[in-house]
This record gives C-alpha cells, sequence and structure tokens, in this order.
C-alpha cells in the first residue's frame, strides 16, 4: 500500500468504501494480507502533522496499528536494491518506489489512486495494481 488509500479512508474522500472493502477481505480471508512498508507510513504521518498537528498524526498511527495492516519495519537489502532501481528508471518518489519494490518482491498487488507516478512502472514492470478510484 502507498499513501494513498490511508489519506482516502481517514479523509473520507472517494476511494474510502474500497478500502474498507479491501481491509474487510484482510479480516474475513486469512490468505489476504494488507501489507505498508514503514516508511510509505512515514510518509501519511508526516502529512497529518502537516495538515493538522502531531497529536491527530499520533491518533492516526494508532489506529493504523490496530488495523489488520502489516507494517513492514525494515527495508529489507532485496527492496532497497530494487526501490533504488525503479527511482531511478522511472524517477518517481522514494515512497513510491519502496511501496513498487514491496509489491514485486512480496509478489503482491498494489494498493493505491496515484495514477500520475504508477500507470507507467504498472505497465513497463507488469506489476499487478489494485486501483481503489
Amino acid at each position: 500500500m502507498d499513501l494513498a488509500w490511508l489519506i482516502a479512508y481517514f479523509g473520507k474522500e472517494n476511494g474510502a468504501e474500497a478500502v474498507k472493502k479491501i481491509l474487510k477481505n484482510a479480516i474475513d480471508d486469512e490468505n489476504t494480507k494488507v501489507l505498508i512498508n514503514k516508511i510509505n507510513l512515514l510518509e501519511v504521518y508526516y502529512d497529518v502533522i502537516k495538515a493538522y498537528d502531531k497529536q491527530e498524526a499520533d491518533k492516526m498511527l494508532e489506529i493504523v496499528k490496530k488495523m489488520p495492516i502489516g507494517i513492514i519495519a525494515e527495508l529489507r537489502d532485496e527492496v532497497f536494491r530494487k526501490a533504488g532501481q525503479l527511482k531511478v528508471k522511472y524517477k518517481i518518489s522514494i515512497a513510491d518506489s519502496i511501496a513498487i519494490a514491496e509489491t514485486v518482491i512480496n509478489k503482491g498487488s498494489l494498493i493505491t489512486a496515484d495514477h500520475h507516478e504508477i500507470e507507467t512502472v504498472e505497465m513497463a514492470e507488469k506489476i499487478n495494481v489494485t486501483w481503489f478510484r
């Protein structure tokens, strides 16, 4: 997952219902795992501080920790290398390169609404993307 889904979920924006459905699937189906790298979570935390304040960001973080989401705390070497390669090749943000690298390495599907940066990579790298809006 990247930051767009959390922003939609907490901001009750377009796509929030689709995100809720994905999270419900993670609860109901043990084969469905929702993962986010801690660096992508940092991007959300930063955005909440910027838009509101530290207290709101801390509340959001505690809520996320209780959700059916696995937080990947480390940046494994294979993800590190793949993210660096993606960043150079597609000139995308560090956070997006990490989210995509985690998707590739974990053989998953990236949950996002960030068409701007992700569509080019999706086609070229043949990654699975779940668009929630």
